[in-house]
Formats: C-alpha cells, structure tokens, sequence
C-alpha cells in the first residue's frame, strides 16, 4: 500500500491542555500526568521519545525522554543547529493566522551536552526565527535552565523557560500558546508534534498547535 500524499496527522488542528504545576522547576522531574500526546502514531509511526510539559506562573517546563539509542547523542555547543536535542517554538499569543513570525513567537534550542570541559553539560541557546517580521527580545545567557539525566539508551532532558524570556507572557489574558517542537537526533532521525519534517514549521507560526493552560 502507497504511503498518503499527506500524513495523518497533518488533517487536523491540535489543541492540547497543558497542566499547571507549583513549583515548576523546584518541584523536580515531571510524571507521566504531564505527557504531551505523541501524534506521530496517527501516521503509523512509534515514537522513540516522549515529552512532556507544565506551567505556572514563573514560566514553562519542557522535558523529553528518549530511547532506543545505541549512540551516544552528538551534540557541539558551537554547532547546536547540527546537534541532537530538544527544539521548542513558543507564540505567547497563539496566532494562526500569520505565515512569519511576530516579537511574540520564540525558538528555543536544548542540548543534553555539549558545554562545559568535558563537553558533558547541558546547552541551552535562544535562535532566531527565520523570516520573522520581528523578534522576541533577546533572552539574558543563564535565565534558561536544563538539566540532563543519563540513560543507557539515551537520556533524559529537562528545560526551565522563566516568564521573563517569553515576550508576552500573561496567562492571566493569553492562557493559549502556539506550540510544537522537534527532537533531532542522527541515528534515529527527527521526532515532530504535529507538523511532518517536510513542512515549514520551523518559521511558520500557522503550522504549530495550540497549548491550552489548565489548572
């Protein structure tokens, strides 16, 4: 049987709840209730990653935990668009009807290593969106927090994105976010939310999903 000219998954418009959570990044790693859905079964694929993810007040926190590696996970603090990692997009007002991003619309890059002496530290690197018609505000080096934690077939990774690098944050007035990400790995390729890898996600707001935030 052909595979679909379109994926599955690619029909519909998402709009996933996003679980509150006080304290979010003092209240250590977060339990399978705070997993996003892996949509990539829609296309008859199993996933090697799951993520998951909460808010509160002080801000957003991601996690993805991946498996079935047999490689160490590449990754170079000073080539982090070529590194195996965690990629978030962030629009603070979840607008869907614009095709380049606004001052409100975010990417964020998160690396399980790759800093430090030894290369064994976690990466963390604000990028720009390509095509963007503004920018968010640049993010202040060290606001951005992640940790990592080592598994025999892969890792586990966690990221802290405070309220004061998200332009716009205001659950109070904006309680949905537009949203997706990718995981990137070289052996076992990219891992997307809702958008296939052959579409423009990466500088097209109109393609990511919404979070809702609930309580």
């Amino acid at each position: 049987m052909s595979s679909p000219l379109i994926p599955p998954r690619f029909l519909f418009r998402y709009s996933i709840p996003l679980k509150q959570r006080t304290p979010l990044w003092s209240g250590g790693e977060l339990d399978d209730s705070y997993r996003l859905p892996n949509l990539l079964e829609l296309d008859g694929v199993k996933p090697y990653a799951e993520v998951l993810g909460a808010w509160s007040s002080e801000g957003l926190m991601f996690a993805a935990r991946v498996g079935g590696k047999s490689q160490p996970a590449w990754c170079r603090e000073t080539r982090p668009d070529e590194s195996d990692g965690l990629r978030v997009w962030i629009d603070t007002r979840d607008t869907h009807n614009i095709h380049r991003a606004s001052r409100f619309c975010h990417h964020f890059v998160i690396l399980p290593s790759g800093a430090g002496r030894m290369m064994d530290d976690p990466v963390v690197e604000q990028q720009l969106i390509n095509r963007a018609k503004e920018h968010a505000k640049p993010v202040r080096p060290g606001l951005i927090q992640a940790r990592r934690q080592k598994r025999v077939d892969g890792y586990n990774l966690e990221t802290f994105i405070p309220a004061g690098a998200l332009t716009g944050w205001d659950p109070s007035e904006h309680p949905k976010l537009g949203f997706t990400y990718a995981i990137v790995d070289r052996e076992l390729g990219n891992q997307t939310l809702n958008c296939p890898n052959e579409f423009s996600y990466h500088d097209d707001p109109s393609l990511w999903a919404t979070l809702e935030l609930t309580a």
